[in-house]
């Protein structure tokens, strides 16, 4: 065989290839080998931070790495998905992320600093709705209360949500298009802070999430006049949907796990994997519902990712109708 440039060339070109497959074949075996980053899409101490928690420990046990929680408040998400869409794509990052951060900002900032793409479904955590809750101060009771209230004195009711783009920012602004009503909007840029100004009564209503006000209406300092979804949830089964009330808002909320774009798939089918076996357990199912939601259908990474289509269909179509783009 006579020795040429080209064909040593040819057989060093093969053998790093090679070398670089078994690397990468090697990594995904071992994987993990060092501390998980969860970025969670809200700030510490709220729903999406409680929730992350709820499986981050359980999962670090099975994984046998730590899972680190690392809460990026602000921006309806954006700020958090921005940081695990640009990240290597290696199994470390994660992104847990309530629906509204992935199905309403790119409806919101048609400019988003980040390529949705760069964000790979994993699997659904919990299914729920969000709370419309008051300082018991107002007096109100129910939705019919709030209405009735707002259109006597119009642009007086201020309401809270967690950020514009929020699924209460969304929720707020289509009954004020079906009332007729004239609330102002006060943008917080996260939940424990709304829920501290709501509690104080620097504002009167607010759109929260389903988790963060309980122990304050078990207390009496904040009242629920309503909440959101296809059923009432766990924690809070004496409060009527607003669908009761009159109102059809029957869209269910979630929080999702997303890994950056180029995590190979078998990291991501051992994570749907075992978070599904995790959601299915008697444990995480109990402090679950505590927490006020319910534990899902169990899905595959790509029957999660049709399910997201689905919803953003429905949520991006109310998105829309109610104008909360950027201007």
């Amino acid at each position: 065989m006579i020795d040429t440039p080209i064909k040593r060339r040819t057989v060093l070109l093969s053998s790093l290839l090679l070398g670089a497959g078994l690397k990468a074949h090697a990594n995904t075996d071992v994987w993990p080998s060092r501390p998980i980053r969860l970025v969670v899409a809200g700030s510490p101490g709220a729903g999406g931070d409680i929730f992350a928690r709820l499986i981050a420990v359980p999962l670090s046990q099975v994984l046998k790495q730590p899972v680190v929680v690392d809460a990026k408040p602000g921006a309806n998400g954006l700020i958090a998905c921005d940081t695990v869409a640009k990240s290597a794509g290696d199994g470390y990052t994660l992104l847990f992320a309530p629906s509204s951060s992935i199905l309403l900002n790119p409806v919101i900032h048609p400019k988003l600093p980040y390529n949705t793409e760069d964000l790979l479904p994993v699997t659904q955590v919990g299914a729920a709705g969000i709370l419309l809750v008051a300082n018991p101060s107002t007096g109100f009771k129910n939705l019919a209360d709030m209405v009735a209230y707002a259109k006597a004195n119009p642009g007086k009711l201020a309401y809270g949500s967690w950020g514009n783009g929020s699924s209460g920012h969304l929720a707020m602004e289509g009954i004020k298009a079906r009332y007729g009503l004239d609330m102002p909007h006060a943008p917080y840029k996260t939940l424990v802070t709304e829920v501290t100004d709501l509690i104080a009564n620097n504002i009167s209503v607010a759109f929260t999430d389903i988790a963060s006000p309980i122990p304050h209406m078990h207390s009496g300092k904040l009242v629920a006049l309503g909440q959101t979804g296809s059923q009432r949830w766990p924690a809070t089964r004496n409060v009527p949907t607003l669908s009761e009330q009159g109102y059809k808002f029957e869209a269910d909320g979630w929080y999702g796990v997303f890994a950056p774009a180029g995590t190979p798939t078998a990291i991501i089918d051992r994570l749907n994997e075992e978070i599904n076996r995790l959601q299915k357990s008697d444990e995480v199912r109990q402090k679950m519902e505590v927490q006020n939601m319910i534990v899902p259908p169990a899905r595959s990474a790509k029957e999660f990712q049709a399910s997201i289509k689905r919803d953003a269909a429905i949520w991006q179509g109310l998105a829309k109708t109610t104008s909360l783009q950027d201007k």
